[in-house]
């Protein structure tokens, strides 16, 4: 079965950085697009960043452009979210995700937390 499993999240500075990584397996990653959400206290899930199969096309939200950057690695089926330059309004459970025909799948979230 599909499983996305995050990890990396914690406590950052504003201005810090983080590195976020989602594991995945049981489907063909190298065949899919992947993407990354966030959900902030309060606030409905929004998505910030997806990347093609093959890692050719980045898209970013505008509130994270020049700061995240979106990465994969197909021979570890896994795909990263590098963020820089870190805000409080950062502050959010990040998701890892993939839509495979009709279904979304989900991973578990890490917390990432943009305190001083």
């Amino acid at each position: 079965q599909v499983q996305l499993v995050e990890s990396g999240g914690g406590l950052a500075q504003p201005g810090g950085s983080l590195r976020l990584s989602c594991a995945a397996s049981g489907f063909t990653f190298s065949s899919y697009a992947m993407s990354w959400y966030r959900q902030a206290p309060g606030k409905e899930r929004d998505l910030v960043a997806v990347i093609t199969s093959a890692g050719g096309t980045t898209t970013y939200v505008d509130s994270v452009k020049g700061r995240f950057t979106i990465s994969r690695d197909n021979a570890k089926n896994t795909v990263y979210l590098q963020m820089n330059n870190l805000k409080p309004e950062d502050t959010a459970v990040y998701y890892c995700n993939v839509r495979i025909r009709f279904a979304y799948y989900w991973g578990q979230g890490t917390q990432v937390t943009v305190s001083s």
